[in-house]
């Protein structure tokens, strides 16, 4: 089955790719989450679309990207949650509450697609975030998660 991206979908490909994919893949996972759509000629005049738009989305360079990491990496990102005793949170730290606390911060918009968390954050203290910043970049950002 041929389809194509709409989202980047980890071990396939990024927006705009066309790929080929198992029946059962497409059909039962990819497309109903909206995760990809089905390649016919129509829908390939929208991959120029989707492509252009990614480009502007992305960093342009490595110089680029050594400037963005040398920023994120001198940041002190801090992040309050609400907490019980012991230190343990009520739910947990998302990548999208991460990439908040880094806008906050006066860093730069980073997507929350590209923020790696080591497993669940569900306690206190610092934390070591990967933001995935180019192919090649990535950058180690600390976050301190305090209690509201």
């Amino acid at each position: 089955m041929r389809l194509i991206l709409t989202q980047e979908v980890t071990g396939l490909g990024t927006p705009g790719d066309v790929v080929e994919v198992k029946d059962g893949y497409g059909r039962n996972y990819l497309m109903p989450r909206g995760l990809a759509m089905q390649a016919t000629r129509g829908a390939e005049k929208q991959v120029a679309t989707i492509r252009r738009a990614r480009e502007v989305r992305e960093v342009r360079d490595l110089g680029q990207a050594g400037e963005i990491k040398r920023e994120l990496e001198s940041l002190t990102v801090r992040l309050s949650a609400r907490s019980g005793g012991g230190g343990r949170l009520f739910g947990s730290v998302t990548p999208a509450d991460v990439a908040a606390a880094i806008k906050a911060a006066g860093g730069p918009q980073v997507d929350r697609r590209k923020i790696e968390l080591p497993g669940a954050i569900k306690s206190l203290g610092s934390h070591l975030v990967t933001v995935k910043i180019h192919d090649e970049v990535s950058a180690r950002v600390s976050v301190e998660v305090t209690a509201e």
